[in-house]
């Protein structure tokens, strides 16, 4: 249950950051090329990616699985 806990947590954490990851790269994006396209193009696929990145960092800080478990598809068990 404890388990369930954190990935809520952690669920709640990402969705945030992702929000304001999302305004600050639009917003430097546009600032450094003046076209809204781009600057959306940036702001929606790199944090998106970073996103998915910080859930998984938080996992792996606490330990329940390291990059080798990761890369060889070795899954955690409750």
């Amino acid at each position: 249950m404890e388990h369930r806990k954190f990935v809520k947590r952690d669920l709640a954490k990402t969705i945030s950051f992702l929000a304001l990851h999302l305004m600050v790269g639009f917003t430097v994006a546009y600032a450094f090329t003046g076209s809204i396209a781009i600057a959306s193009g940036i702001a929606l696929v790199e944090p998106l990616v970073n996103a998915v990145v910080f859930f998984f960092h938080e996992r792996a800080w606490r330990s329940e699985f390291t990059v080798l478990d990761v890369l060889l598809h070795r899954h955690v068990r409750d």
